[in-house]
């Protein structure tokens, strides 16, 4: 059996102790960008990182001094056949010598895990029962001299009981039910945990620094989840259905995972997608708006403007008005459906200083930004943005012009959108080549203009910094 899912919280090491460090299950060398092995989804900055990080291996678009003609030579004389023979059994002795020495992933993961107090400030980690599909950062509650009190929302995903089948009626599957798990995390501030504590870990333990504040029942896979700047007690959350789930995690009542448990009732319930809406969900900074996308190749926008009252969710029923959907809760119609991909919306995201402008990536490979002041069409679009599917997007928050980008090509791409494209396809002003499999999210730093995370199939959460370039 592998490793349990678990979630880890990091803090990198600074700069001026680890010098182009490359932290990764393959223990330390000197490249970089700095890199953390992850089990599920990618963390969105659960510990503020450094001030100054590792320089990142970014490859500049820009165009280079073309190098010069070849030399020419004599073409080689054909070898024999022996003698070709020869040196492919020689190749392929070679081949599997190498393949000998590369250690496996456990012991890539041993390696990295004997070098974590080497290699971060502070670490924690909390193993989950059930495999956890997102997690994400909420508001700070509490500062102190030491560490900090900070909320974290995070989901498990459970698995049929099927060797308990005999203990329950036919009519059930014996599921123990998805949760949205509302967490107190204890950040430690950096230079404050001692080595001995971090050199401790163990995947297998849970943290004391992670405390379950709430749990939801969550009718389905929660496959992403988004926090309303503007109002730290509403969330919203994704599952594989064509809607979004509002919930107001104050208001909510704490439940407990059992087999038979009734689900959750969201407190809102945005509709207007036709398809399936799995994985895009975004919250505007500014004003209390949500976009999505799915699987019917659109971009949906809503206000819940109208149903927030004095920081709670207000559920507005109409006279005389009783069905099922007014008692899950109240359904709220979209703003604006706007149609440009050709294929799955994989990811959104709002621009930081305007709720009228958001972008958006999907499978057909392109990067779509749009301004619902215009109209439901696109505003810009670029195509072949990347090699191949696009599953990622974010907006720098300090930085209108520069958007992330993450590709099943393995790379992140930096645009600038004052110059999108050149020839008629994406022209970026930067590509990150750290990954060795598809990128599936990218988030800028909170704190630092320059600096932001990727993750992807890898396992590998890698930190760049695109100033040290």
């Amino acid at each position: 059996m592998g490793r349990p899912p678990t979630v880890v919280y990091v803090e990198p090491v600074g700069l001026e102790r680890n010098p182009f460090m490359r932290v990764s299950a393959e223990g330390t060398k000197s490249i970089s960008p700095s890199r953390v092995p992850v089990s599920g989804c990618f963390l969105s900055w659960l510990v503020k990182a450094s001030a100054t990080l590792p320089i990142s291996n970014m490859e500049s678009s820009q165009p280079q001094q073309q190098q010069g003609p070849k030399k020419r030579g004599r073409k080689p004389k054909p070898k024999d056949e022996k003698e070709q023979l020869q040196q492919q059994q020689s190749a392929g002795k070679m081949k599997e010598g190498k393949k000998a020495q590369q250690p496996s992933v456990d012991e890539k993961y041993t390696q990295w895990k004997s070098l974590v107090p080497v290699l971060y400030d502070w670490l924690a980690n909390h193993n989950l029962v059930w495999p956890s599909l997102s997690c994400r950062w909420g508001p700070q509650l509490e500062q102190a001299t030491y560490k900090n009190r900070q909320r974290l929302y995070l989901s498990e995903q459970a698995r049929p009981f099927r060797f308990m089948s005999w203990l329950l009626d036919a009519s059930t599957d014996g599921s123990v039910p998805n949760t949205l798990v509302i967490a107190n995390c204890e950040v430690v501030k950096p230079r404050v945990a001692a080595a001995e504590h971090i050199s401790q870990f163990n995947e297998e333990a849970r943290s004391p620094f992670v405390k379950k504040y709430k749990t939801l029942i969550h009718p389905g896979e929660v496959n992403r989840i988004r926090e309303l700047p503007q109002n730290s007690k509403i969330v919203a959350t994704h599952t594989d259905s064509p809607d979004v789930l509002i919930w107001d995690v104050e208001a909510q009542p704490n439940r407990h995972a059992v087999l038979g448990a009734t689900l959750s009732r969201p407190d809102l319930i945005l509709t207007g997608h036709q398809d399936n809406a799995e994985f895009a969900l975004a919250m505007c900074p500014t004003e209390p708006y949500v976009i999505s996308g799915g699987k019917d190749k659109s971009v949906v926008l809503w206000s819940i403007q109208d149903h927030i009252s004095g920081g709670s969710i207000v559920k507005q029923n109409k006279p005389g008005e009783v069905n099922d959907k007014t008692a899950e809760g109240p359904s709220v119609g979209p703003r604006g459906i706007f149609c440009g991909h050709e294929d799955t919306v994989e990811d959104v995201a709002f621009c930081p200083s305007s709720a009228q402008e958001f972008c958006s990536v999907g499978d057909d490979s392109c990067l779509i930004l749009w301004d619902a002041r215009i109209g439901t069409g696109p505003t810009i679009k670029v195509e072949k943005a990347h090699d191949a599917d696009l599953h990622c997007v974010d907006w720098n928050p300090h930085d209108d012009n520069l958007i992330l980008t993450g590709s099943a090509d393995n790379t992140v791409r930096m645009f600038d959108r004052r110059n999108l494209t050149s020839n008629g396809v994406g022209s970026p002003i930067y590509k990150f080549e750290g990954h060795r499999a598809a990128v599936l999210c990218v988030q800028w730093s909170p704190d630092k203009s320059s600096v932001f995370g990727s993750s992807a199939e890898d396992g590998l959460l890698n930190i760049w910094d695109y100033d040290k370039v």
